[in-house]
């Protein structure tokens, strides 16, 4: 089946654009959203006027989404679940939870399907996360998953602090698995 898109849809194409597409596709998806029509004469008339209107908007849209990702760089979220002593998650951070979390910090609203998570996290740790803005526009957000308690742990410690405790916890380690050895007159 022939179709003219009549808005952009990913993995397939812009608006305006003729694509062939599975008969199945067309007529339940593509036709009833709004997002093709089939691809009569009369319609492909309209196409390059449909297609300079696609691109007039694609424009604005790829300015505005530009925007967003230039407010979104460097955003780092954290958050707390319970974990196993493995470092596996009871639960998961999903991608509804990344968008709500930059809703909250940023007050700007991302749909959940945008953030490209293969599957939800599962683990410990920091990972970057990309968000797809566009079709060709992605930007990375850095989410750290941290043990239920650690956010309110790292914000009353400063860097500093958290080393000069590292430290200390690796010098008492050593002197641990030090034996101490008798001095010659308790002998």
């Amino acid at each position: 089946m022939q179709v003219l898109l009549m808005k952009d849809v990913d993995n397939l194409g812009y608006a305006g654009d003729v694509k062939k597409v599975k008969d199945g596709y067309g007529r339940n998806y593509l036709l009833p959203q709004g997002l093709a029509v089939v691809a009569s004469p009369g319609a492909l008339k309209r196409a390059e006027a449909i297609k300079k209107a696609g691109e007039k908007r694609r424009a604005q849209e790829r300015a505005d989404a530009q925007a967003i990702a230039n407010q979104l760089t460097g955003l780092q979220l954290l958050f707390e679940r319970r974990a196993g002593e493995t470092g596996k998650l009871y639960g998961s951070v999903t991608s509804g939870d990344i968008a709500d979390a930059i809703l909250e910090k940023t007050g700007i609203e991302i749909d959940k399907r945008k953030v490209a998570l293969a599957e939800p996290l599962r683990e410990l740790g920091k990972q970057e996360v990309p968000l797809k803005l566009m079709i060709e526009l992605t930007t990375t957000l850095q989410v750290e998953v941290l043990p239920l308690g650690g956010i309110l742990e790292r914000e009353r410690l400063s860097e500093a602090e958290v080393a000069v405790i590292e430290a200390e916890a690796e010098a008492s380690e050593t002197e641990a698995v030090t034996p101490k050895t008798p001095a010659p007159d308790e002998a």
